[in-house]
Formats: C-alpha cells, structure tokens, sequence
C-alpha cells in the first residue's frame, strides 16, 4: 500500500520545521528493496514509525493525522531520507513528564528497519528542539567537577591521564589493588573495565575496601587527588543501586573522586537513567560496550557512534568513551572528531543539522584503547584540545619502567603537544617520555623514525 500521500510531504522545508521547534528531526541512510520505489519505502518507514500500519484502520481519526511522522527530504543517489516527528509522539514520564531516550528509539529505530521492503537504514543524525533539550536530564556533572577536584581550573583544566586495570580480568583484589596504588603514583584517573564487577575470584567487598586503601595511601605519597571509576552495571535496577551505595559508602570521605561506570549500550537508557537520577553528585561514566555492533561504519543498520554520543549527552552522561580517531587500536578516522565535538560544545553542525544545547552541560570525551604516549601528540594535534579523559591500559602497564612512569609520560605527551615541541627533541629531556620509546618500539619505529639514532638507544 503505497502511504506517500499521507506520510510524506517534499515541499515541507527543513528551516520552517526547525524554526517551528515543534519536531525532532532524523536523518538516515535507507535503501528499498528492489522493485519498491524510493518515496513509497520513505513514507511507509515514516508510517511504521508513527501513527500507521499496513491497512487503512477504522479507529484512524482527524488528530490522529496530525501527528503523522512526515518524510520531508530524500535523495535516492545517496540514499539520504530526512522524517519529521511531531513531538508530542514522544512518550513522557508520568511521575514528572520529562522525556526519554527508550520512546526516541523505540519509534526512530523500532520496527522500521525490519520492514521487508527495507534492504537497510541507518539513523547518522538527528535534530532535537529547544523544548525537547528541555525535557532530558542531561549531565549533572561534568569535567570541570573532575578538574576542580584535582586541584585545577575549572576552565580549560586540561588532559586527566587515566588507566584500566589490566588485565581486564583474572586479578584478585590484592594484584588488583596494588595495580591501582601502582598507577597512582603517576597518574589520575582509574577505570574499572567493563567486564569487572563481582566475580567469585575478585569480590567486590573485598576488592573494594582494597582500592580505597590504595587510594589513601597514593594520596598521601604524592599529595595529590586521586579518582577511581567504579562499575556498578548491572541487569537488575536494585542490583544497580546496592553497588552504588556499598562503592560511595565505602569510599566514605573520598566518595567525591569517585565515578561510577555504566556499560550504557548493553545496559540500555534505563540503566543510564538510573545512575543520573540516582548519584547526581557523582560522575557519570558511560562506557560504550558493544556499540559496534551497529554502530561501525561497515554495519547498515542501527545508527552511528556520532547518534550514540548526542543520546548519551541527552541521557546525562558526564563522560563517554569516543573512539581513538585513528590513532589507536579502534576502528574509526580522523574526522571522528565530530564525536566529541557534539558532546562537549553548546553548538555544533553535525552531519546534517545544527544542534545548539541552550546550556545543558557537556559530556566529556573520554579516550581509549591502544593509546600510549607516542600516539598522543598526534592525536591531540587532530581533536585541537586536551580537555579530556584517557584512558590508556597498555600505555600504562606496558611502559618499560612502571605504571607510574607510564602515567607520567602519558602526561609529558599533552606538555610536548601544548608547547608545540618536536616528540624526539621533548624526549630528550623527558625520561618517562623518552623510555615510552623503547616501550612501544613497533609504534616508535611507525611514528617517528630515526628515533632510535636520535635519542641514543642502540639495543
């Protein structure tokens, strides 16, 4: 049944539907099946999406109508499709009307990409209005409260140099914590990874108690602040809440510097939710875990870590994991920068539309995998800035000296990429940063060759 006249209208005009600040708008890359046509397919998916079936119903009345979903664009040489969806589609909270991301997903992505007359389509931005910002939490806190506890400005306060345990997992809670108090003494920040919780071998508490010690005792050696993000993703919402309470209780009067970590995409906007409404007092680390399974530029459906990003600033995330843009192990390129570009900046042009966030607090980028010093300067060359969270695990633990020295070198890279300085020159009077050379040898040979002529090293 060919829906086009009631679900589609090409002569609506992006700019009027934006300045009306009535509709959430999407942008996706769609493809029909063969022998469908193109505009049919659009408004069929934009029917599916909002108010239709694949029938004329008895129960379809005049208002019902006015809040169709509207193919408004499309562009069949690249598959591009534009939807227009009033609003006030959009499920609300009973308790105290605010939005959700589980209604933007459940009609933008829902059925529709199953349909069998679509081949494929994929959600690569989207627009939301000025009441719709409204309506989501957004961060309670953000980088500056990380900055501010470190002792730093809360403007511009630069790169906190972090870590993952490693192994990820198969240490007991003394190894454990001895890894943390081991990193500490160079660095800032700790992340649990995403698969550590409370397995039979490493209890959370009895782990726990552990890296609050470790903590204690770097603090007092170095005089500094140290953070700890811990894990509490769980399928139970009390599951959730009870390693939350027993972290920040045991923390105690520390319980300011510590994280806590969510696997958002497995665990979904619901979990999200959970820790931001909460722990508003505490940082909110969204950890992205399994994305890519629709997310990677070789999937066709799903929708881009680019979507995934703005969702998780929406959602109130402090921080979210955003690739390694082509300088580390992860799949992504160099203009994966648009990532931390939406999160962090009250105004950004996306792939398509032009977000502003009217004030809502940003999401920090946070940065890992495969990171290690040598990488750095490239890398922050590329983002433009340093205000954000690494997390470098290998970058740490692999540093030839320890995981202290890995820290500081990890340091030393964003002061070698602020000065401007040349890596071979800076590391000659940097000797964390000059012994990440010999650490990661296969990088230093890939980055800077020559290196080993130019600082000395002839083994």
């Amino acid at each position: 049944m060919d829906q086009s006249s009631r679900y589609a209208d090409l002569s609506l005009k992006e700019e009027d539907l934006i300045a009306g600040g009535q509709h959430i708008l999407v942008a996706y890359k769609m493809k029909p099946q063969t022998g469908y046509g193109y505009l049919e397919v659009a408004a069929h998916f934009a029917a599916e999406s909002s108010t239709g079936t694949n029938v004329e119903v008895c129960t379809t009345d005049d208002f019902t109508k006015g809040v169709d979903a509207i193919v408004y664009h499309i562009d069949e040489a690249t598959e591009e499709m534009r939807i227009a969806y009033p609003i006030d589609l959009f499920d609300r909270n009973v308790r105290d009307g605010r939005m959700m991301i589980v209604s933007f997903l459940t009609l933008c992505i829902g059925n529709n990409q199953g349909m069998g007359d679509v081949v494929h389509a994929k959600m690569y931005d989207f627009y939301m209005p000025e009441r719709a910002i409204q309506l989501f939490d957004g961060p309670a806190t953000d980088i500056s409260d990380l900055w501010r506890i470190l002792g730093r400005p809360i403007k511009d306060g630069g790169y906190i140099a972090g870590t993952i345990i490693k192994p990820k997992l198969g240490l007991r809670p003394e190894p454990f914590a001895e890894a943390a108090y081991q990193f500490w003494l160079g660095g800032d920040f700790i992340k649990n990874d995403e698969p550590q919780g409370n397995q039979v071998f490493c209890p959370m508490k009895k782990v726990i108690p552990l890296v609050v010690d470790a903590m204690k005792r770097a603090q007092d050696e170095t005089g500094q602040a140290k953070i700890f993000s811990a894990n509490i993703t769980a399928d139970d919402h009390y599951e959730m809440l009870a390693r939350g309470d027993y972290v920040l209780e045991q923390f105690g009067p520390d319980a300011d510097k510590v994280a806590l970590l969510v696997d958002g995409y497995v665990g979904g906007p619901g979990m999200v939710t959970t820790a931001r409404r909460n722990y508003p007092g505490q940082y909110l680390h969204y950890h992205r875990a399994g994305h890519g399974a629709v997310t990677s530029p070789s999937a066709k459906r799903g929708y881009t870590a680019y979507v995934l990003a703005k969702l998780s600033r929406l959602q109130g995330a402090s921080g979210i994991h955003v690739g390694t843009m082509g300088y580390g192990k992860m799949e992504g390129s160099k203009d994966d920068r648009a990532i931390a570009y939406i999160i962090e900046r009250d105004e950004y042009q996306g792939p398509v539309y032009n977000q502003k966030w009217y004030g809502m607090k940003p999401t920090t980028p946070i940065i890992s995998g495969g990171m290690n010093a040598l990488r750095l300067p490239g890398f922050f060359e590329n983002l433009g800035h340093g205000n954000l969270i690494n997390t470098a695990g290998g970058g740490s633990y692999g540093h030839i000296d320890s995981p202290a020295d890995g820290a500081t070198s990890l340091r030393q890279a964003y002061e070698c990429w602020k000065a401007g300085a040349d890596p071979i020159e800076w590391a000659k009077e940097h000797k964390e940063f000059a012994r990440a050379f010999e650490s990661f040898p296969g990088d230093a040979d890939a980055l800077y060759p020559g290196w080993r002529d130019k600082l000395g090293v002839h083994k």
